[in-house]
Formats: C-alpha cells, sequence, structure tokens
C-alpha cells in the first residue's frame, strides 16, 4: 500500500476515541509498515493511526534527527502509565500543518504498551520523546494540541483553524 493520506483538521475521525488493538496480524504489520513509510514522507516525528483514518490504538515514532532505524518505535495499545515534571515547548502536528504553538507537556513519562512481535514493553520518556508519546497518545484519544491550549490563546487561532477546517472540506 505505501504512504497513507494524513487527515487534517476538521475530520470528524481525528475527535474520536481509538479501540484497543486485539490481534497483531498481517494486517496490522502492513499497516504499521505503510504508517512508518508516512511518517518519514511527511516528515514527522510521530504518528498515530487516526491521523491516517484508522481508529486502532498504534503509534509510530521516531525522535531522532536522521530518521535512524534504531531509534524508530512501533507501540501497540500505548498506555502512559508514569507522568512528571513539566515543560513548555513548540509543538506542531502533520494533522494542522503551518501552526506550531508552545505546549506544556510532562518532562518525563514511562509508557507501557505492546511492540509488533507481541511483546509487553515499557519505555522511559524524557524530553523530545516524552512529549511524542504524549501527543501521539492524545491523538489515540480523540485530542489535538491545539486543545491543550489556553482558552485565549485557542480564540486567537480561531480564524486560522476556521481557515483549516474550510480548506479540508
Amino acid at each position: 500500500m505505501g504512504k497513507l493520506p494524513v487527515l487534517l483538521y476538521g475530520s470528524p475521525i481525528l475527535r474520536q476515541k481509538s479501540l484497543p488493538v486485539q490481534t497483531i496480524d498481517g494486517g496490522l504489520q502492513t499497516f504499521i509498515d505503510d504508517m512508518i513509510e508516512t511518517m518519514y514522507a511527511a516528515p514527522g516525528v510521530g504518528l498515530a493511526a487516526p491521523q491516517v483514518g484508522r481508529l486502532s490504538r498504534v503509534i509510530v515514532l521516531n525522535p531522532s534527527e536522521k530518521q535512524d532505524p534504531e531509534s524508530l518505535m512501533v507501540l501497540i495499545n500505548p498506555e502512559i502509565v508514569q507522568a512528571e515534571g513539566e515543560i513548555m515547548a513548540e509543538e506542531g502536528c502533520l494533522c494542522i500543518p503551518d501552526l506550531r504553538e508552545p505546549v506544556t507537556r510532562y518532562e518525563r513519562v514511562l509508557v507501557k504498551g505492546y511492540d509488533r512481535n507481541e511483546r509487553e514493553v515499557e519505555v522511559e520518556g524524557k524530553g523530545l520523546l516524552a512529549r511524542i508519546f504524549q501527543h501521539e497518545v492524545d491523538h489515540l484519544e480523540g485530542l489535538l494540541f491545539v486543545d491543550r491550549l489556553s482558552t485565549a490563546k485557542r480564540d486567537i487561532l480561531r480564524k486560522r483553524l476556521k481557515k483549516l477546517l474550510t480548506e479540508s472540506r
């Protein structure tokens, strides 16, 4: 299949909660490969299944600057089980092109889930990796990074977001 189309802000799928993956089969493996190809082509550092139209709890991410294969992670049914500290940094999203805003996130998180080989994994993320985990898990919950902005900031951005909404239809 290859590269998948990334849904844009305004797509109703982006606002729905994803369902847990029940079976890791060949179809899911192909979908994960397509997600990785899509993330790299975008280019992005993370991608959640809802961003490409599938309401499954699957995320792929690679925080390295040069798409280092050793840094690539696939998490199925990820769950943030611990979080601490706070840090504000600029964030963007493939679903909301050309919009970057400072967002407060946890500085360190512990994430549990399964890898694509059905092994249970626990990954600690700090800094950028923690931010990516939180951003992608938010997608699985139907949340976008703009939902994490203050009401005042969202009001300021409302015109730009409305414009994106009309362009996506």
